[in-house]
């Protein structure tokens, strides 16, 4: 069986976006591969946090998590900092990567841009996150678009590493889903739909309540021919709403299209918002179960627990390989 792995950043509720993105794919690909799915908190700190917020956000993640529908039975949900291998490991691929590679990353030039100080984890956080990935011997890692860069470095140094030292990673595939694999915000459709968004209509948590998830759909930017159609080059707010629907509901676009022929932005962001709320009913319910439960300590802990298992069996192979230490047996 084929090993997965991906992990989200616990920097506040996590959006819509990231549901369809990610944590919905998650659900799909549970009962055919060997997954670990992972908080990243680690990544977290490559900016400033707020130490119970941050707390709080990890918490909050790891309930989403199992309330999407994943099983702690089939997938290793776990929290990235509580398997100290990764730091460890990232530190060696840091030891890989060159700092022209890790200069170059859009995100890093992103976050960095018109900063007098920029941290060095944020731009030591590609070896990192290629640790994340190597240590578990993953396969396939799906993310979204914006991420492909991150593993294309992390292909680029578990191949490095392979040649310059031992034959110990594989080299892991990327998976993007086809569809609503990049929501965008409701407010510039031009944009990525992130959390970090300053103006709050631009995107929908996962815990949003109806009215808000209503409230915000019917605000969302769309044009002014009042015609349902796909075309993300002239009609980029349509689109993506047309794209959430799609990927929430499993119906095709063209389906779509032919659904709402004739009908009016009203009555199509009034089905949008329906089908948003509909989807997120259950994920809330169980979530408000799982928040301040026993039983989602005892889903990290065993989960931790068997990340680290493995997760130390890949360690000690590069401690090795690298020459680290005493030689280990």
């Amino acid at each position: 069986m084929k090993t997965i792995f991906s992990g989200i950043q616990p920097s506040g509720t996590i959006t819509l976006g990231n549901y369809i993105g990610a944590l919905k794919q998650f659900v799909e690909l549970q009962d055919d591969y060997n997954c670990y799915f992972c908080i990243v908190d680690e990544h977290a700190i490559t900016v400033q946090q707020d130490r119970l917020e941050l707390r709080k956000n990890i918490r909050s993640l790891a309930a989403l998590y199992v309330a999407v529908g994943l099983d702690p039975s089939k997938a290793t949900l776990f929290i990235q900092s509580e398997v100290p291998a990764h730091a460890q490991a990232g530190w060696m691929l840091q030891c890989v990567a060159y700092i022209g590679e890790l200069e170059r990353m859009t995100q890093f030039k992103d976050k960095s841009a018109g900063k007098e100080a920029v941290s060095a984890g944020l731009l030591t956080y590609p070896p990192l996150m290629a640790a994340d990935i190597l240590l578990y011997g993953t396969d396939i890692v799906p993310v979204g678009e914006d991420q492909k860069q991150h593993l294309e470095l992390t292909r680029d140094l578990a191949e490095r590493f392979n040649k310059k030292y031992n034959d110990i990673f594989t080299v892991p595939e990327v998976r993007i889903p086809k569809e609503g694999a990049r929501v965008m915000s409701l407010q510039d459709p031009t944009k990525k739909m992130s959390k970090s968004d300053p103006n709050n209509k631009a995107f929908i948590t996962l815990l949003d309540d109806p009215k808000q998830i209503e409230k915000k759909i019917k605000s969302a930017v769309t044009d002014s021919d009042g015609i349902v159609k796909y075309d993300k080059e002239n009609k980029p707010g349509v689109s993506n709403l047309l794209s959430i629907y799609s990927a929430l509901e499993g119906i095709p676009i063209a389906d779509l299209e032919k659904q709402f022929e004739g009908k009016g932005y009203g009555d199509f962001k009034q089905a949008v918002a329906d089908v948003i709320i509909q989807n997120l009913a259950p994920v809330q319910a169980r979530y408000n179960e799982l928040i301040d439960s026993e039983e989602l300590d005892r889903i990290l802990d065993e989960g931790a627990e068997k990340a680290r298992r493995t997760a130390g069996k890949t360690l000690r192979k590069m401690e090795n390989a690298m020459g680290l230490g005493r030689k280990q047996k």
